[in-house]
């Protein structure tokens, strides 16, 4: 039974077997194709995206083209076989009708054959082109098809040969009969001579759809024909020009000081930075197009007469700057990168205390920094300090109202020993921290050797006063310069009193006391300020506390009109008013007084500090000014004998005397003195805070002598206030010539200083841009204007983002040059130079002042008339719509050819 049933089963088995067989030799056409397939899955995706149109299929993520801001792709990917295609989408949003023939915002195919949305399908290779001619034809016939069923006019293309060769054949169906064809080839080298030449391509162009020579002269054709040309400057800096060794040198130093270093001249010469580096021109030259209008041409001998035409003749012109791809690379040598370098080298400074460290064998670091940082060799420094320290330079007014938005930031004034001090810094040994504490350490010397010597400072402001709204540096220098000054002027008071105890006699006989009148009224003329220690000083008192020099020439002052009681007064500068000293009732006069001690910023802060301290802020504050007090009161006394304490509080703080009564006023002078002296004294007295018990004026009043200012003890003390500068103030901080901030190293403010960098870079681009564009078009201002807003905008969305990434876009944007500004651009177009015509000229024509084109577009066609009936569009019958029937787009150079051309046909 087992046999017998394992027997029945291998019979069915075998007659199975050979059913299957007969029925592989059956083909089922219910069954589609593949190929049928890969139509309908094209279809499919076609009639998707005619029905979500542009605005849906930018919602699903339709992909911008990064170089054409109006231009979008969609994607999908799509199998045939055994391999993966990828067919492409690529439609506008806005724009209807024909594209213009020279937009510069268009696809390599809408330019070849002026189409506005288009397919192309590809495959997903390395090479992404058909390299097999079979192939391409079927991919081309299935989305043909495809389109056809789906009623859509869209062209659609296949990119086929080598990839160098730009190359693509397309279809696009124009309705129920009609139907276009596209090829576009390129010749890379070797381009034929007859190619180069209009009347050559004119004649390639009605080669392709006339039989023979022959019928081209029994048929007399109208051609339509448009051109443009490109014309490229030569450009202002070769590659191995001067420029680029200058650009080496500042590695080490670049400080040519007027073009010593560098006898060419340069694009910047005249700009305020050229005393440091020569700028790398932004702007390496100027692309021009020019565009004929379109012409109806019926034989060669027309096209021979056009290539003649000068670009002069062209309809419109349009030009672009080319930019130095250093901009965008951040590769150019200036300020902005020499800033980041010291940022850098400021980081670095935090790692030793002193200068000194940075170039002591003792630390351990310095081999580092030996290694990978240059020192400013003895030639640089030599230079460097010959600048600051001997050739003459005026010192320009920081108070002045054209600058005040410099003083904003608390830097050294323009041109001053430490402004001028921080720009060599920029440029000393690539801007490292060591040739920088090289520098400052000489620069130190050198500022001690003026101190020693009682030299006085060069390029600092001799105005004997300290501006707070400088740096601090800066405050300490001026403060050093003033003590200089002082210490000059003792110096030369004490060879006076010498020389005057030798002749005395004669210089009696020759000035005597006239000479020293003249002195003091014109000290008191020259310079003359107020100090009130009240806030309710009366006008009139502040001009009648007159102050002056405490370096007046030593001597009493004695008038012919001074009475006999007056002989006793020393150092004054005049009667007070009326006012009458309240015991003697005799004319209060107002003393010569010294000047106040100056102070740097942090003198200011440290006595703020004390006094938040101390407690009792009056009190201390007294006690701080108890030299200037008690060296007030002594002038007081000596030019008033018979003073009292009151009397000074009078003059010295009105605020703190209580009157009774009002004083008669000046005007009532002429009264007798008798009706006064009978209402005197006034009656008065001292504010609650002047009658305290131990007030501290009184008792300095009553410690105080009665000495006239010149005969005073200075208040400042030139040798003490500059001997303490050197220690402490001006080489402890090893950071102090960069920034006056609390700030350590690694710290945020260092990230916020480097991103700041990035910033000034993109400011320092701009204005060298329209510097440049100023100095080529002085004679276009509206086209140098329409330029840099142009270029400004380009750039405008990468700054102040702090990052150097720059955009992979290349600056586009053209303007339209008008006539009257013709010339002016022609003028970048000088004749070649003998060396520049070493080159192969191969006489395109059309050529500018010797210039031939660099690329010549141009577009041939041929326009009938068809019935719109032809069409599948609902048009009335009988009406006519012209229509290319030949179209060639011919891009040409010396060195290479691109054609394409679109043929329409009735099929």
């Amino acid at each position: 039974m087992a046999s017998s049933s394992r027997t029945k089963h291998s019979v069915e088995d075998e007659a199975r077997d050979e059913e299957e067989e007969e029925l592989e030799g059956f083909d089922d056409f219910t069954i589609a194709s593949s190929w049928e397939r890969f139509i309908s899955e094209i279809e499919a995706i076609c009639r998707q995206w005619q029905a979500d149109g542009p605005k849906n299929l930018l919602e699903k993520g339709a992909i911008q083209l990064e170089f054409l801001q109006n231009l979008y792709v969609a994607k999908f990917e799509l199998k045939f076989a055994t391999k993966s295609y990828n067919i492409e989408y690529y439609f506008e949003t806005g724009s209807k009708g024909k594209p213009a023939d020279w937009n510069s915002a268009l696809h390599d195919l809408q330019l070849c054959f002026g189409v506005r949305e288009f397919l192309v399908i590809a495959p997903q290779s390395a090479s992404g082109v058909v390299l097999d001619a079979p192939e391409a034809c079927k991919l081309l016939s299935a989305i043909a098809i495809a389109l056809s069923n789906c009623s859509s006019l869209w062209p659609a293309f296949v990119p086929v040969h080598d990839p160098s060769r730009e190359a693509y054949i397309g279809i696009q169906n124009m309705g129920t009969v009609f139907t276009r064809r596209f090829e576009t080839d390129r010749i890379g080298s070797q381009v034929p001579v007859k190619l180069m030449h209009l009347e050559g391509l004119y004649e390639l162009f009605l080669s392709k759809f006339a039989y023979s020579m022959l019928d081209l002269q029994i048929h007399h054709l109208k051609v339509h024909f448009t051109m443009e040309s490109t014309y490229l400057t030569v450009p202002y800096y070769d590659e191995n020009d001067d420029l680029q060794v200058l650009n080496d040198e500042s590695k080490e130093y670049v400080g040519n000081f007027g073009g010593d270093t560098h006898n060419k001249s340069q694009w910047d010469d005249d700009c305020p930075w050229s005393e440091w580096y020569s700028l790398e021109d932004p702007i390496k030259g100027f692309e021009l197009t020019a565009m004929w209008s379109e012409k109806v041409v019926e034989n060669a001998l027309e096209m021979a007469e056009l290539e003649n035409t000068s670009p002069h003749e062209a309809e419109k012109w349009m030009i672009l700057p080319i930019l130095s791809p250093n901009l965008s690379e951040g590769k150019r040598v200036g300020f902005s990168s020499q800033l980041a370098l010291l940022v850098t080298a400021l980081d670095m400074s935090f790692n030793a205390q002193f200068m000194e460290d940075f170039v002591s064998v003792d630390n351990p670091t310095s081999d580092n920094l030996k290694s990978s940082m240059v020192v400013p060799p003895p030639t640089v420094l030599d230079r460097v300090f010959k600048d600051l320290f001997h050739d003459g330079s005026q010192v320009l007014d920081f108070t002045k109202s054209e600058h005040k938005r410099s003083r904003a930031i608390k830097g050294a004034p323009l041109d001053s020993l430490f402004a001028r001090f921080c720009l060599h810094s920029l440029w000393v040994g690539n801007c490292n921290i060591r040739a920088i504490a090289v520098l400052w350490i000489e620069f130190i010397r050198e500022v001690r050797w003026c101190w020693e010597e009682s030299q006085p400072l060069p390029k600092m402001l001799p105005n004997g006063s300290i501006d707070l709204s400088t740096c601090l540096i800066n405050q300490k220098l001026q403060m050093l310069a003033i003590c200089i000054e002082k210490k000059i002027e003792l110096n030369e008071e004490f060879q006076d009193c010498i020389g005057s105890n030798d002749h005395t006699d004669s210089q009696t006989k020759e000035g005597g006391v006239a000479r020293d009148v003249t002195t003091d009224s014109q000290v008191l003329g020259e310079e003359s300020y107020v100090i009130g220690d009240s806030p309710v000083m009366q006008d009139d008192s502040r001009s009648q506390k007159m102050v002056s020099r405490s370096s007046s020439k030593p001597g009493h002052v004695v008038s012919p009109n001074l009475s006999s009681q007056d002989h006793g007064r020393r150092g004054s500068s005049g009667v007070v008013g009326s006012m009458m000293l309240l015991k003697s009732y005799q004319s209060m006069h107002a003393p010569f007084t010294q000047e106040p001690p100056l102070m740097t910023e942090d003198m200011h802060e440290e006595r703020l500090q004390a006094v938040e301290a101390f407690g009792d802020s009056f009190n201390f504050s007294a006690q701080l000014e108890r030299d200037i007090l008690s060296s007030d009161m002594s002038a007081f006394k000596a030019a008033n004998p018979d003073a009292v304490f009151e009397d000074f509080i009078r003059w010295h703080s009105p605020g703190d005397w209580e009157n009774n009564e009002i004083e008669e006023s000046g005007s009532s002078k002429g009264s007798t003195r008798r009706g006064l002296k009978d209402n005197w004294p006034p009656r008065g007295q001292l504010s609650k805070r002047m009658s305290e018990h131990g007030n501290l004026w009184r008792k300095i009043w009553n410690d105080a002598l009665a000495l006239p200012a010149y005969e005073q003890k200075p208040l400042l003390d030139p040798n003490r206030e500059g001997e303490k500068y050197f220690p402490r103030s001006l080489r402890s901080n090893s950071y102090i010539c960069v920034t006056a901030n609390r700030i350590s190293g690694g710290s945020e403010t260092i990230d916020d200083l480097k991103r700041l960098c990035v910033t000034f870079k993109h400011v320092e681009d701009l204005v060298s841009l329209a510097a440049s564009l100023h100095r080529k078009f002085t004679q276009a201002p509206r086209l140098s204007e329409l330029l840099f807003t142009d270029c400004y905008n380009f750039y405008l969305p990468r700054m102040g983002i702090g990052s150097e990434e720059a955009s992979q876009r290349e600056f586009d944007m053209k303007q339209q040059v008008r006539m009257n500004e013709r010339q002016a651009v022609s003028n970048l177009f000088p004749q070649p130079t003998a060396n520049q015509s070493w080159r192969k000229v191969l006489s395109m024509g059309n050529l500018l002042n010797g210039h031939e084109p660099t690329i010549r577009e141009i577009i041939f066609s041929i326009r009938d008339n068809f019935p719109n009936n032809h069409y599948a569009a609902r048009i009335p019958v009988g009406s006519q719509r012209e229509m290319e029937s030949y179209r060639m787009y011919i891009r040409g150079t010396s060195n290479d050819l691109r054609v394409a051309l679109s043929v329409t046909s009735c099929d």
